[in-house]
């Protein structure tokens, strides 16, 4: 039984400049919910780490985004997909705390209270934050192109201490996953070629978006 660590916003929901501050600013994104129930349906176990630094800034209250959560929770199992808990770090960005990713206090926390299986588990993410944090837990890492994804990969694909797969959305992880095609083999897909060798056109990298079910497919690098 494999564990995914899903990020929440820009992987589940749309991302928002000025944070999700209420349920009625919460929006899925499409197949997510789908995504989660065909992982659950498969038998993994599914938490989120997501960082709410609007706790820090006054933005946002704990009790808010405890509401968001649970709701977020009931959305999915409306579709048959179970999130066993979300962990939040609550804190700025100079609180030099451990629960912030990149590092990887959540993940480590969460294995501990939930007694997961971490030997084959995997961090789903939008920012090289989350993949820094599953590199960090000793885990799998994939970086989704939603939310802030390909701009991140443009600007921060440098800053990952390891290798991760690179896909177009949840819906495509959970793909790879349930084809056993997340793991490092030494074989790029044609997206993560196409994503590098396209570092220096980033005019062109949003054209990446249509083409994912073609690009998905692994090749000799």
């Amino acid at each position: 039984m494999t564990t995914i660590f899903l990020d929440r916003d820009g992987v589940i929901n749309e991302n928002r400049p000025d944070y999700v501050k209420s349920w009625g600013e919460f929006r899925f994104l499409p197949e997510s919910r789908e995504a989660i129930a065909r992982l659950t349906k498969a038998g993994h176990r599914i938490v989120v780490c997501t960082n709410q630094a609007g706790i820090a800034s006054g933005i946002l209250s704990v009790e808010t985004v405890e509401d968001i959560h649970r709701r977020l929770i009931d959305g999915v199992a409306e579709f048959g997909g179970v999130i066993e808990k979300v962990y939040y770090c609550p804190h700025g960005k100079d609180e030099n705390c451990g629960c912030r990713k990149p590092r990887p206090g959540l993940l480590l926390r969460a294995r501990d209270e939930l007694g997961l299986d971490m030997s084959d588990a995997v961090f789903i993410g939008d920012a090289i934050s989350d993949v820094r944090a599953g590199l960090a837990a000793g885990i799998r890492s994939i970086l989704v192109l939603t939310g802030l994804g390909m701009e991140q990969f443009r600007k921060s694909h440098h800053e990952a201490n390891g290798p991760f797969r690179i896909t177009m959305s949840l819906k495509h992880a959970t793909d790879l996953i349930l084809q056993g095609l997340h793991l490092q083999t030494g074989i790029q897909t044609a997206l993560e070629q196409a994503c590098y060798s396209l570092l220096n056109m980033p005019a062109h990298l949003d054209s990446l978006t249509p083409m994912y079910e073609f690009l998905a497919l692994p090749t000799e690098v």
